[in-house]
């Protein structure tokens, strides 16, 4: 996924709250707590203090958050004319919500029943738009063709639905999470003032790379999308959010007429640091084949020459190296010199993190 930044001011650039986004990850929490192993005591209290009422409500419009995390959490991304930047509060961001006009807000709630159109920029098909919603189910028939008949009904519903939210739990956790947030994004702001973008980036997350000539961010996502900072029609911009909520995710907005947003999750002290899709992509492949999963097995005991590995496979030598450096190359097998002999060794931590890599990379 690449956002062209090509003639953006630096000072068009910026790290910045969003009460709404962060509300909306929050939501995806609660939604999805497998996604987010580290929030379940948090999500557990939440859904058991939250009104039937409420918990119905949410459950309604739960797919504008729980397959991934729609636009209409960002608002102020989409507004023409604007400065830019999220509100202060939840209700200035969802004044901003409210002054988005019906064609982006419609497109923005349907994200996920007119994929196609939606990021393309292609007008909306009515008809294609409720057969994709037949889909998913009877929920999302009934709120595509609500949104479709009467968008300004949908408008004041989920306001209301997020007020409800902000009253019923997230005035507290936003007063909680609010100034880790605050101080994360002015920790970055001046690592982006003295040391440039791409230092920033790298603090960001290592899945975001500045390229050679500062004119595009590529973020390593599973995902394909093209987005770009300079779009005369909404203005010139990039906003980066973080999130307490939000690990393992990484969201891009990208969408066509919409300013890009980064948001981010906050690292914590036991966030690993995030495998790229290439070397995740190596590894699996390295270990989908017999004869190196057969190695791994000798390597996890105990360390053995390729003299060795021969022997016990009955095969000859350099054949054992051309299986044994693709597994190096995975970095899932170490190298040790004792004597005149080289031993190898599988890296049982490197493989006991593919699984948790695969699922934070599907996630990011």
């Amino acid at each position: 996924m690449t956002i062209d930044i090509a003639g953006l001011p630096p000072e068009r650039i910026a790290f910045q709250l969003s009460p709404l986004a962060e509300l909306g990850m929050a939501l995806h929490a609660l939604a999805s707590p497998g996604h987010h192993p580290g929030l379940h005591g948090w999500a557990t209290a939440t859904s058991a203090g939250l009104k039937p009422d409420l918990a119905d409500r949410l459950h309604e419009a739960d797919f504008l958050w729980t397959t991934t995390f729609s636009d209409v959490m960002m608002p102020f991304a989409g507004l023409r004319g604007g400065d830019g930047g999220p509100g202060a509060d939840l209700a200035q961001e969802l004044d901003v919500l409210d002054r988005l006009d019906d064609d982006r807000f419609v497109r923005c709630t349907l994200e996920f029943t007119c994929s196609t159109s939606y990021s393309s920029g292609a007008p909306i098909n009515p008809d294609r738009v409720l057969e994709l919603a037949t889909y998913r189910g009877p929920k999302q028939l009934d709120f595509a063709r609500r949104i479709l008949d009467d968008p300004g009904s949908v408008r004041a519903w989920l306001r209301r639905l997020f007020e409800d939210c902000d009253q019923a739990f997230f005035a507290d956790t936003w007063r909680r999470v609010s100034p880790q947030l605050a101080a994360d994004a002015r920790v970055k702001t001046d690592l982006l003032r003295r040391k440039g973008l791409g230092e920033a980036l790298r603090a960001v997350s290592a899945a975001l790379a500045l390229d050679e000539d500062a004119h595009r961010i590529t973020v390593d996502k599973l995902g394909e999308g093209h987005t770009s900072a300079t779009d005369p029609a909404v203005g010139g911009g990039l906003s980066l959010v973080p999130s307490s909520f939000g690990w393992p995710h990484l969201m891009v907005l990208h969408a066509p007429g919409w300013r890009p947003v980064i948001h981010y999750p906050v690292a914590g002290a036991n966030v690993p640091v995030p495998a790229s899709v290439e070397v995740l992509k190596l590894r699996m492949e390295a270990l989908a084949h017999p004869v190196r999963m057969r190695l791994c097995r000798y390597l996890a005991r105990a360390p053995y020459t390729t003299t060795e590995l021969a022997d016990a496979f009955g095969v000859t030598a350099p054949e054992i190296s051309r299986q044994l450096a693709l597994l190096k190359k995975a970095g899932l097998v170490s190298t040790r010199r004792r004597g005149r002999y080289v031993l190898h060794q599988l890296d049982v931590a490197a493989v006991a993190r593919i699984g948790s890599d695969f699922l934070e990379t599907v996630l990011r």
